[in-house]
């Protein structure tokens, strides 16, 4: 008898294309050099941006499309209904148009102060341990001394001694900043301290580059990803810091923010009435946004962990040759059994 032919064979179409496939995961171009100081997209950072963005939309664009939120009906502690989607206030106010300004004072505090801490650790940490010496030795001395000082004790004395019409949002948030930054600016300088005695750093020493162009050029790029964790970290800490002030009645005396939101909620006694539309909001975006930044911060931390970053890849490359595994298995010919051979003879 005739042997029996498989009766599936790989193409010639799907070898070349297995094979192309194969040599271009192998020969793949690196990432340029300032995609590598970005972040891998992962599901969890694309959830955590796309809360941050929603967010801020919502902060950004909310305002104007609302009513004064300053405006009192004869119609306290509404449930939410047509007219008000998230109720209104003890004294009628709607709670949706106070949760779009608050929302947006949040993140006006929130960017300020992530803003100036950063800056206020970049110049303490990156500059001091740049120059050394006596520079260095001064600015670890003032360091230490913020990073030993509790923060929120010193916060909540502080914002206690400021007149209350005075204790605007800029005073709110420079006070935030000011104790908020010494811990940042110990990690910049570590990272400094490491970076300052390469070789090309030396290079740029000995051709005559002025200090500035030093730091910002061959110093400051390798610390981004750490200068941007820390931004995302102080951000969280003072929306948090702040909420945590209005809700003592230390915040921002003239300027709407979720603390104050839950502050008067508190006063309003909300949560022995019942009226959860008033406080369950305001407690929700922050968490939201918290975990949204701390998602953005996770993935900012697989940059700066060489150990994160190498298990990501091994799993990359991992899952990409199983499936090319199971791709060269389904165009394999199927192999004969015994059964079948014998028929053949």
């Amino acid at each position: 008898m005739t042997n029996l032919k498989p009766s599936s064979e790989p193409s010639v179409g799907d070898s070349a294309r297995l094979l192309a496939e194969t040599a271009a995961e192998a020969g793949r171009k690196p990432r340029a050099g300032w995609r590598m100081l970005l972040p891998t997209m992962t599901p969890w950072l694309a959830v955590g941006l796309g809360l941050i963005a929603a967010i801020t939309l919502f902060g950004l664009i909310g305002p104007l499309l609302v009513g004064d939120p300053r405006t009192i009906r004869d119609m306290g502690l509404t449930p939410p209904s047509a007219e008000f989607w998230l109720g209104t206030t003890q004294t009628g106010q709607d709670v949706l148009a106070q949760l779009a300004y608050a929302t947006r004072g949040s993140l006006q505090i929130g960017v300020i102060v992530g803003l100036l801490a950063t800056a206020l650790s970049a110049f303490f940490g990156i500059y001091g341990a740049y120059r050394g010496r006596v520079v260095d030795e001064a600015f670890s001395l003032f360091t230490n001394v913020f990073l030993v000082i509790p923060g929120l004790p010193l916060v909540i004395v502080i914002s206690g001694f400021v007149p209350a019409e005075s204790r605007g949002l800029w005073t709110i948030a420079i006070v935030l900043a000011v104790t908020s930054w010494a811990g940042s600016a110990r990690v910049l300088r570590a990272q400094t301290l490491s970076v300052r005695n390469r070789d090309y750093v030396a290079a740029s020493q000995v051709s005559g580059e002025r200090p500035w162009r030093v730091i910002v050029v061959e110093i400051l790029p390798n610390l981004l990803p750490v200068i941007a964790s820390q931004f995302v970290f102080a951000v969280i800490a003072a929306i948090l810091g702040e909420a945590g002030l209005s809700f003592i009645g230390l915040g921002a005396s003239n300027s709407s923010t979720l603390g104050t939101m839950l502050f008067y909620a508190q006063n309003g006694f909300a949560l022995s009435l019942g009226a959860w539309w008033w406080f369950v909001p305001p407690g929700l975006i922050i968490a939201l946004f918290g975990m949204g930044l701390s998602l953005v911060n996770f993935s900012i931390d697989e940059i700066i962990n060489p150990k994160l970053k190498n298990l990501r890849l091994h799993r990359k490359r991992a899952r990409r040759a199983a499936r090319l595994e199971r791709e060269l298995a389904q165009a394999a010919p199927p192999v004969p059994s015994q059964q079948t051979k014998e028929t053949a003879r």
